[in-house]
């Protein structure tokens, strides 16, 4: 896994600071679009262009079957992992809508399910196993399943660059992967389940007490589990897992990660845990209902775009925020500045 190593690209503060000063003198009173200025600035700098564009969006959803399901954690059975991989690709999920709707490329890879749907057109098959084991007893994974796990996020990283892609999008599916990217919060950040937990697909109270109960017995087996590898091995799940290789592989190539809720924001905190520059490299989407992401977003000093109320993960949050994106670089690149529009400044 040397891969993981090397070194993240760096943003241009050169174009940064091009872009802020063509921002000064667009047609505005200063600092007025606020954050869509912020973004203008910042995609100039990681693109490594005066003129920046989101026009080519790749996004990837990872799912997987996780063992604490085995620990009732979910309000859904564990079936529904498989069959949402024919909705993803069939077009009724609401990532493929939203990707037809800004014209992304959605690409759906399964690391592994219990009901194994068997081959899917438009489904990438990276089986590492039919589901991570329940944590709650031992390990979720291996050291070459985790490895494998991670080298299938740099794959699809990989493919993007090779799309043309100008922006990466990480998703995933997984009934329990609440369950999981809680226990997983807790780990990273030492905090309680009590202070993280939510409701994930639509648990009660009852419910939810139950979930902190099964984080805290995997939190008290793993206790031992030093460092982000090591955490994502116990306490992961191979989605999770993914999804951090992925983001660590696109900063080190200089794509730009939007990041969607919850649970890839927890593998966003393990990715910058691993390697602390990827965070040069990450956009937030929105702030999801789920109770926890508040607290790990705040981890990462990350301001988000959007506040619905979302709570579906799938990369939808971030597709969402896919077009303020595009209007920050539409209006960096289309507005006058105060010489050619003839206009006096303050």
């Amino acid at each position: 896994m040397s891969w993981l190593t090397r070194p993240c690209a760096r943003p241009d503060r050169d174009l940064a600071a091009a872009a802020r000063a063509r921002q000064a003198q667009l047609t505005k009173p200063p600092g007025s679009l606020g954050a869509l200025e912020t973004l203008a600035v910042q995609l100039a700098a990681l693109q490594r262009t005066p003129r920046p564009s989101m026009e080519r969006v790749w996004i990837s959803v990872f799912a997987a079957d996780h063992g604490v399901a085995a620990e009732n954690v979910s309000a859904f059975p564990q079936a529904v992992t498989g069959e949402m991989l024919r909705n993803f690709a069939g077009g009724g999920a609401a990532v493929s809508v939203l990707a037809a709707s800004l014209g992304a490329t959605l690409e759906v890879v399964s690391l592994g399910t219990v009901n194994d749907p068997g081959e899917i057109t438009g489904v990438r098959r990276a089986i590492v196993a039919p589901a991570t084991a329940n944590f709650c007893e031992q390990a979720a994974m291996d050291t070459a399943q985790r490895e494998q796990a991670l080298t299938i996020g740099m794959d699809s990283v990989r493919a993007a660059l090779v799309g043309g892609a100008q922006l990466f999008i990480g998703g995933e599916m997984g009934i329990a992967n609440t369950t999981a990217a809680t226990a997983l919060a807790c780990a990273l950040l030492g905090e309680s389940p009590q202070a993280l937990a939510g409701a994930g697909t639509g648990l009660d109270a009852a419910g939810i007490a139950h979930k902190c109960a099964v984080i805290e017995r995997a939190l008290a087996r793993h206790e031992a589990a030093r460092g982000p590898l090591e955490q994502l091995r116990c306490l992961g799940g191979f989605e999770i897992v993914a999804l951090a290789g992925a983001f660590v592989a696109a900063a080190q190539a200089g794509l730009p990660v939007l990041v969607d809720g919850f649970i890839t924001t927890v593998a966003a905190l393990a990715a910058v845990r691993i390697q602390p520059e990827v965070r040069d490299w990450l956009l937030f989407g929105h702030r999801s209902h789920e109770r926890g992401h508040a607290r790990v977003l705040d981890a990462l000093s990350a301001r988000p775009l959007l506040d619905l109320e979302l709570r579906l993960g799938e990369a939808s949050g971030a597709a969402c925020a896919v077009p303020l994106l595009r209007l920050a670089c539409e209006l960096h690149n289309g507005m006058a500045t105060f010489a050619q529009a003839g206009v006096s400044q303050a």
